[in-house]
């Protein structure tokens, strides 16, 4: 209910926006007028699909974008980007999304690799990330002498985790792989940002954690982290999407919209449906300009890209409003509790 709001601005089609229903309304109208129904696929009955499927109505998934807002989404910030995709999402490895079909068979030209180029370096030069801006101060101790890897932890129980996993089995599992392919690097364990902030599931305990990695870090700016290491491990996080952007080694051991593109090192299988080769602006050109939509946050109209990114740069977007501040609260709680169960387990 908080996203309603920006979702209106986003599927406004210059007269109207789309009614929020329930589903069996949604399926009603739809198959009545002939029209689609769009969902948040987390969100979603799961006869749903099947009932649309069965009417003849178009599923149309809607989820966040990958320059989204100045916070988080299990905090209540609402989302300055999202994308539409008709067959299916990117994080989504089973089938094709219309992110990688277009990544696929897509005609890149001169003038749309330029601009890439250009959104890419004002990514880098402003720290701008899925979240906002990170700091700039780094203050993590990295030893000399030898090869750093970072290894970025994620949400246990997120789609795209469950459909873009590669069925490795949680953040565990996903560090012991790293060190198996990097034994005798320094290995930098990341917790996601919901899991430590105590909305989302994924916490591995300390002493786990420091059984396979040499430091678990929670602080320090992520944007200067990565220009700091050698390599950067993901499972499926966005993180080495953004990792590519400032022309980091990747290794990938799941199957993300940006890995079997010939930029990253893939350790699960590869995809058969992936075998074009591109270069990292023709990913920027599908993956930033042409597949998500854009709100400016302040005047709430659709803008580009370049806009959001400037947004984020100079410090135009919104503030933190009463909803994030209480999640906030309940999150603070929550991971209060985490780590006292973690010590009486002790």
């Amino acid at each position: 209910w908080w996203k309603r709001r920006r979702i209106r601005q986003f599927l406004w089609d210059g007269q109207r926006s789309p009614p929020f229903l329930s589903p069996a309304a949604a399926l009603d109208r739809a198959a009545a007028q002939g029209g689609a129904v769009a969902v948040w696929p987390s969100r979603v009955p799961a006869a749903m699909m099947a009932q649309a499927q069965g009417r003849g109505v178009p599923f149309i998934r809607i989820e966040d974008g990958f320059l989204r807002s100045r916070g988080l989404g299990a905090a209540l910030h609402p989302p300055s980007s999202i994308v539409v995709d008709r067959a299916g999402l990117y994080y989504d490895a089973r089938s094709a999304s219309d992110l990688e079909t277009l990544l696929a068979t897509a005609e890149f030209s001169d003038a749309l690799l330029a601009r890439a180029a250009r959104l890419r370096r004002r990514i880098v030069a402003t720290g701008a990330n899925k979240y906002g801006l990170t700091g700039d101060r780094f203050t993590l101790p990295l030893p000399a002498g030898r090869r750093i890897v970072l290894a970025v932890g994620q949400v246990e129980d997120d789609l795209s985790v469950r459909f873009g996993g590669a069925g490795i089995a949680g953040n565990l599992d996903f560090l012991r792989r790293v060190r198996a392919v990097e034994p005798d690097a320094y290995i930098i364990y990341r917790p996601h940002p919901d899991v430590i902030a105590g909305y989302r599931r994924g916490h591995v305990e300390q002493v786990a954690a420091l059984a396979l990695a040499d430091c678990v870090d929670a602080a320090a700016p992520l944007m200067p982290l990565l220009d700091a290491v050698d390599s950067v491990h993901v499972l499926s996080s966005l993180t080495g999407f953004e990792a590519l952007l400032r022309g980091r080694d990747v290794a990938v051991h799941g199957q993300p919209f940006f890995a079997g593109w010939g930029l990253t090192r893939d350790f699960a299988p590869l995809l058969e449906r992936r075998v074009r080769k591109l270069g990292l602006d023709q990913l920027v050109a599908g993956t930033l300009i042409l597949y998500p939509r854009y709100v400016d946050p302040v005047t709430n109209i659709p803008c580009s890209p370049e806009i959001l990114v400037g947004r984020m740069g100079d410090g135009h977007m919104p503030a933190p409003n009463w909803l994030s501040r209480v999640r906030g609260m309940q999150g603070a709680l929550q991971r209060m509790w985490t780590v006292a169960s973690e010590k009486l387990r002790g």
